[in-house]
């Protein structure tokens, strides 16, 4: 999230797509009714369902679920046709100058670099051309070069025509140049607008390159780095961005760091492959403050193995794990199914153990039942949780979720009773980057113990095993920092000085000045270093438990910029910043484009405002804004991403339709797809209605259930069906539907709305439906229902392996009709 949601107020539009926020994060909402009340601001929001959102938009457009990128890349087009985006901040501030190289090609719904046989790209074919006098890359600053990023995103977009918009999405022309009109009146400097999104977005084989959409249409309106815009995730949860920022997935370690792989035998070789270059060119250098990652590396390491890392052995470098292919859990489920690991050809055995905590994997999941019959086959499972979740007794789920017999299922089953996040002390880092340390309410009632005590207590069990008995690389084990006062249950006090880092010998500055004595917390990352002299377990959390105290615990209220960045109000990673790429809040002189909205300003000598991202005493023009990319400037080209550098649309992996811009090439033709028999995908023909599930005000994900008090709230399980289609098939509201898709059939008392309506999409009508994802056969017995991932696909995301929840194909019936 680049902004934050206080920062909504700031905007002048605010485009909502890929989420419900009236609904799904009522307490962020209340930001963007202040700037609809205090700037005038519009509010645009374009969803399959007519929302909680959109019913206080100032404009509405129905879409198609999983068509974002046509309608984005249609407002791009719109906006380079008509000449409504900002020039200057694209030519100064993002990579529209850079020239690319002869071998990039886009043709017939294919990059350049594609090998069918590996379903995968070779992205050096999409490489920058290089400039044999800078040792860098070539630009073009007047941004006319046919092979510029603009104006080869010109000619990408050129296609999606506001006819083409309304043959893919359904929506109706008029509609979308209403919308179109809108959000691009901020492509200057005066306006700005931002873009929130949630799950919408992220929940589809194409949804990292729709965020990637959103960013190329927020960056060529200049509105990314500015209070008031930017590109800003709705996270479902309190602490979904801390969990992702401590290495929530297995190819990150904490702050974004890669995992090593297996290739990667030592540091040396591990920094080479993952320490950015600098691109060089014609404009101004970039920061590129990746060069700095040996210091958040051995820092790492140093918080991880303690006075046992040492120069001699590489820091403890051998100790990590490294990967030797993809460990997204998804895999790991498909590998426990088949009880061979794909990725070793079927040679090594599948799992046989699983420890999950705070997740509900059979309720999460896509394709329910393989998940059950995965667990089927372990020989042990360990499930923390405040609740018996559906995980927990898999072994007896309903008959139609199609497990075996409980009587077949060898797999013993341990519940831990872990406590809930009220019973418990810590810091959560909310959608806005901001690490705010909260209080426990109460202790965990019975037995029930904190997750820190029960992972702790595993640890050291562990670590005692391997003392008395030995093992395969023990030291990776034995070797681990441990200092906490309490071992077995660690203060979370501690637990955060540890991330913030501290100093582990006397630090000096070039001059001998003394800066932090041993022992003593850091500042920041700035005072990392790449020798061992200091220790630091998430680099981007840094200062947030500095001498001065515990920064998260601060609750200052004074707002000096007026803009609400509240900077003595928790701690905002990274350096307490508030607003991401800053400095693009400026021209090219460093003077603010809006005045009455600075995020930061060259005074002549430091650059004020905001915390500002990039060195405070940099004048304008030595660094680019985007200090993190090696080109200094935002990408409007991304050739980073495994699906292309620019954002194109592809149908959902079960298409509703032929893909109109090139029907070879309907879907992604790099989405992961699984191959058992549980994987099993279905097709237009035999199921006409596009499905999408969604979450509701009243419930907390897969918990509310559990709790008669609450659940109350919304007694039971439905089916959200358009009045047309209900009368066609003769369903009536509050009678039972029955929706069947190619993994399973579920059924729920059907809720006819005129919410959704029907789409005319390229000629053919389309009907889509949705359903809430809450429910499940355990919890309170009164308020059971089905699970809505019965009915999902295993397809992801070819970045982020995100499952495609959002886009699947079904068939409707009255309940008791016709044959499942």
């Amino acid at each position: 999230m680049t902004n934050g949601w206080v920062d909504v107020r700031n905007a002048d539009v605010v485009l909502v797509m890929g989420g419900n926020p009236a609904e799904n994060h009522p307490c962020g909402f209340k930001w963007a009714v202040e700037a609809k009340r205090h700037r005038n601001a519009k509010l645009v929001v374009v969803d399959p369902r007519f929302t909680r959102t959109a019913s206080v938009a100032d404009v509405y457009a129905p879409i198609r679920p999983g068509t974002d990128i046509a309608f984005l890349n249609g407002i791009i087009r719109y906006a380079l046709e008509t000449g409504r985006y900002h020039e200057e901040y694209v030519r100064i501030h993002t990579a529209g100058p850079y020239i690319v190289g002869e071998k990039f090609a886009f043709d017939d719904g294919l990059f350049s670099g594609f090998d069918p046989e590996k379903a995968a790209y070779d992205k050096s074919a999409w490489a920058y051309e290089p400039d044999p006098k800078t040792n860098g890359y070539q630009v073009d600053r007047t941004m006319k070069h046919p092979r510029c990023t603009l104006q080869l995103l010109k000619k990408h977009v050129e296609r999606y025509t506001p006819e083409m918009v309304e043959r893919i999405c359904g929506t109706p022309k008029e509609q979308f140049l209403k919308v179109a009109e809108v959000v691009t009146s901020t492509g200057n400097a005066e306006r700005v607008g931002t873009i929130m999104y949630a799950l919408g977005w992220t929940q589809h084989s194409v949804g990292v390159q729709m965020i990637r959409a959103a960013a190329t249409l927020q960056l060529l309106l200049g509105n990314v780095g500015r209070p008031g815009g930017g590109v800003n995730a709705m996270r479902g949860h309190s602490n979904i961005q801390g969990a992702t920022d401590i290495a929530g997935v297995f190819d990150n370690l904490p702050g974004y760091l890669e995992t090593p792989e297996s290739e990667a035998v030592d540091l040396k070789k591990y920094l080479a492959t993952v320490t950015p270059t600098t691109l060089n060119h014609q404009a101004w250098a970039s920061m590129n403050y990746w060069s700095n990652y040996p210091k958040f590396m051995v820092s790492l390491l140093k918080s991880l193995y303690g006075d046992a890392a040492t120069k001699e052995n590489d820091w403890g470098y051998q100790w990590l794990p490294k990967i030797d292919g993809n460990y997204s859990w998804l895999y790991i489920y498909d590998d426990m199914y088949r009880g061979n690991s794909v990725r070793a050809g079927g040679t090594e055995p599948g799992p046989e153990g699983l420890l999950t905590f705070g997740f509900n994997p059979v309720g999460v999941g896509p394709n329910t039942s393989k998940i059950i019959n995965a667990l089927s086959k372990l020989k042990f499972l360990v499930v923390g949780d405040n609740y018996q979740i559906e995980t927990a007794t898999f072994w007896k789920a309903p008959k139609e979720y199609g497990g075996p017999d409980s009587s077949q299922i060898q797999t013993e089953v341990f519940q831990l009773p872990c406590s809930g996040f009220a019973e418990t002390d810590g810091s959560f880092t909310n959608s806005a980057r901001w690490l705010q340390w909260k209080w426990k309410a109460l202790d965990p009632p019975g037995q029930a113990k904190t997750d820190q005590e029960v992972l702790a207590r595993i640890f050291l069990a562990v670590r005692d095993l391997y003392r008395k008995e030995g093992g395969a690389l023990p030291e990776a084990v034995l070797n681990v920092n441990w200092n906490y006062s309490t071992p077995a249950s660690p203060d979370l006090g501690e637990v955060l000085k540890e991330i913030n880092g501290k100093a582990v010998t006397d630090l000096k500055d070039k001059d001998g000045n003394l800066i932090r004595r041993a022992g003593q917390q850091l500042d920041g990352f700035g005072q990392l270093q790449d020798d061992g002299s200091t220790s630091c377990g998430c680099w981007i959390h840094s200062g947030v438990y500095t001498e001065a105290g515990n920064n998260a615990a601060r609750r200052g209220t004074e707002d000096p910029t007026g803009l609400g960045m509240f900077p003595n109000w928790a701690f905002s990673w990274p350096a307490n910043r508030r607003v991401l790429y800053n400095r693009a809040s400026a021209d090219a002189q460093g003077k603010p484009w809006d005045p009455t909205r600075p995020g930061i300003a060259w005074n002549g000598k430091l650059w004020v405002g905001d915390v500002p991202d990039i060195a405070p005493n940099s004048p304008p023009g030595q660094y680019g804004a985007f200090i993190q990319l090696p080109e200094g400037v935002g990408r409007l080209y991304a050739p980073s991403l495994n699906d292309g550098p620019f954002a194109e649309h592809y149908e959902a992996t079960e298409a509703a339709i032929a893909n109109p811009l090139h029907a070879k090439v309907t879907s992604s033709p790099v989405t992961v797809r699984f191959h058992s028999n549980k994987d099993v995908y279905g097709t237009r023909d035999q199921f006409p209605v596009v499905c999408t599930t969604y979450r509701l005000t009243e419930m907390y994900h897969y918990w509310t259930h559990h709790t008669n008090e609450l659940n109350q709230l919304q007694p039971g399980f439905f089916i959200e069906i358009p009045e047309e289609l209900a009368r066609e098939k003769g369903i009536a509201n509050g009678s039972r539907a029955r929706v069947t898709s190619a993994r399973g059939s579920i059924e729920g008392v059907a809720m006819v709305t005129r919410r959704l309506r029907q789409l005319t999409v390229d000629g053919q009508r389309v009907w889509h439906i949705g359903f809430p994802l809450h429910w499940g056969y355990e919890g309170d017995p009164n308020h059971v229902g089905p699970l809505a991932n019965f009915l999902t696909p295993s397809a992801m995301d070819p970045n982020t392996w995100t499952p495609e929840f959002k886009t699947f194909l079904v068939r409707l019936e009255k309940a008791g009709a016709g044959v499942t």
